[in-house]
């Protein structure tokens, strides 16, 4: 599994409830996308960052999603660019299915 995370950085503060009505915007966009498992929609504490958390099924469905047309649409929605950042993750604690899974397999 790959986990990315994404932010960037905003030109004025967001507050959360204005956060929270921009995210539930845009969520529809990543339901049914291939490979991606789950995203969480991030917001610093004070406002001045944004961005996601995504766990994929791999590498090449994760870069299939961050394309010039998705960078072009955070700049246009945020008005400014973002840093995407891969990693490898190879094993998860799923404490809500109470497994652990190593290259997505379960061993305990």
């Amino acid at each position: 599994m790959i986990i990315v995370t994404t932010a960037f950085k905003l030109p004025n503060p967001l507050t959360r409830d204005e956060a929270r009505a921009i995210f539930l915007g845009t969520a529809p966009t990543y339901q049914g996308v291939p490979g991606l498992l789950r995203k969480h929609y991030v917001l610093s504490e004070d406002g001045q960052t944004a961005g996601g958390v995504y766990l994929w099924n791999s590498r090449a469905e994760a870069e299939a999603m961050y394309t010039d047309a998705w960078r072009a649409f955070v700049k246009g929605k945020y008005g400014t660019d973002a840093v995407v950042t891969y990693f490898d993750s190879p094993v998860l604690v799923d404490n809500v299915a109470q497994q652990i899974l190593a290259d997505g397999e379960r061993v305990a």
